[in-house]
């Protein structure tokens, strides 16, 4: 995958979602590349053990040059509504472990996921946003588990709902979600 699939500038904002590995920071980093000269990245993870260390590692020399890179774990409404501009395309990666910090702060997850929606729809300039679909694989043996995995099937769903595009990336390969590709059903 050399270029994303979708004209890199058709949608102010995207949803990327995918399973673990699946190629979807990968595909927003692209997108953002192919968007705008200046891009960056809100990074929401943070460095807890040497795995973590290694793998922000990777990422970034991955981004390579023209990427700006700022650490927000928790305050990502207030991050996007200081670094929105027209001339610069931002990706958030990634709203799983935003959810996690927001868990572990014991911040209203419920509120803080309708923030976030609310300033999808009134930023200044195009973002793409990487997130889990942790939905499709086992049901977790835990209550903290079901929780979570819930907890970011709710935010996956209104982000949807909020962001112009969405797209699946499983593979490697975007699948487009919203819209929706054309598809006629005849009932009756």
């Amino acid at each position: 995958m050399d270029r994303p699939a979708s004209p890199p500038l058709r949608y102010r904002s995207l949803l990327a979602l995918g399973g673990a590995r699946s190629g979807k920071s990968r595909y927003a980093r692209l997108l953002a590349e192919a968007a705008r000269p200046a891009r960056l990245l809100i990074a929401t993870a943070w460095p807890g053990d040497d795995e973590m260390t290694a793998r922000i590692a990777r990422h970034r020399a991955e981004r390579g040059e023209g990427w700006t890179t700022i650490e927000e774990q928790r305050d990502l409404v207030d991050a996007l509504s200081r670094e929105a501009r027209q001339e610069r395309a931002i990706v958030v990666d990634c709203l799983t472990f935003w959810l996690a910090n927001l868990a572990f702060a014991q911040r209203d997850i419920a509120i803080e996921s309708r923030r976030l929606a609310e300033v999808v729809r009134a930023l200044a300039g195009p973002v793409v946003f990487v997130s889990n679909e942790v939905g499709l694989g086992i049901v977790p043996q835990t209550p903290l588990g079901r929780d979570f995995r819930d907890w970011q099937g709710r935010l996956n769903q209104e982000m949807a709902g909020a962001c112009d595009g969405v797209v699946f990336v499983a593979a490697g390969l975007p699948l487009m979600l919203k819209p929706a590709p054309g598809v006629t059903i005849a009932l009756g």
